[in-house]
């Protein structure tokens, strides 16, 4: 599903604590400023530790985590370093991505390794750090402060396109645990999205097509903007819910 940006003040997301993967680059960056626009409280993983402490330089009073979500023994240390890093957490965006092979590679010429490496961070990645988030998360909306997951998506999930097959397939797998997912935990207050953003001027899709016009693709910036007002709708809907629940509640017992 690909998004539209609906203007959204910053409301929703001021004093959040959002979490972000794969956020020194591209999109991710491009979110982390975005949050921080907003006044979110902002945690960001990446796998290299320079360019974590870089990013975390030039962005003061956001918290750099260095982690691969692909790597299983990586998962609890990052997950706790976020919680504790923010002292719980609103929203988590499994932003990090792989392409697999690249260059972009046939299915039948896709060696096994790249395969497993895109799901391994598109897809065991994101369900690993969700399900070791889900206490900070649940915490977060009986609070009613919200509760909102963010997987990012592509179109290559829903459209069989030749070359991306690692990419694609990880990706939609990713999409439909997201909608089960949202639908086992509606009951506790959470939302699970999964968001389209577009094809994008990021180092990923240079990555994948070299040969592709910057001006053709979406900005980073545009796309974190419609992905933030889409957290900040949840969000809201979220924190209505449970003051409506909390109303009935206490109608009930009066």
């Amino acid at each position: 599903m690909t998004i539209h940006s609906e203007h959204d003040p910053s409301g929703p997301l001021d004093g959040a604590r959002v979490a972000v993967t794969g956020g020194t680059s591209g999109l991710g960056l491009a979110l982390l400023r975005e949050l921080r626009d907003r006044h979110a409280r902002v945690a960001f993983v990446a796998r290299n530790r320079a360019r974590v402490d870089e990013v975390a330089r030039d962005h003061p009073g956001s918290f750099g985590i260095v982690g691969d979500v692909a790597r299983k023994d990586d998962i609890y240390p990052v997950a706790l370093q976020i919680v504790g890093d923010l002292g719980g957490l609103d929203v988590l965006i499994n932003n990090a991505s792989s392409l697999g092979s690249a260059p972009l590679a046939l299915l039948g010429d896709t060696d096994c390794e790249d395969f497993e490496l895109a799901l391994a961070t598109n897809v065991l990645g994101p369900f690993r750090l969700t399900k070791a988030l889900l206490g900070a998360l649940s915490a977060s909306a009986r609070e009613g402060r919200g509760g909102v997951v963010l997987n990012v998506s592509s179109d290559a999930a829903m459209n069989p396109y030749p070359g991306w097959g690692a990419y694609g397939a990880s990706k939609a797998a990713l999409h439909h645990l997201s909608r089960i997912w949202n639908e086992e935990l509606s009951n506790d207050g959470l939302s699970v999205l999964s968001l389209d953003p577009g094809d994008m001027d990021t180092p990923l899709h240079a990555i994948a097509v070299p040969d592709a016009d910057p001006e053709t693709l979406k900005r980073p910036e545009t796309a974190a903007r419609e992905l933030a007002d889409a957290i900040a709708a949840a969000l809201t809907r979220r924190r209505v819910g449970v003051v409506e629940r909390v109303a009935t509640l206490q109608e009930a017992g009066a």
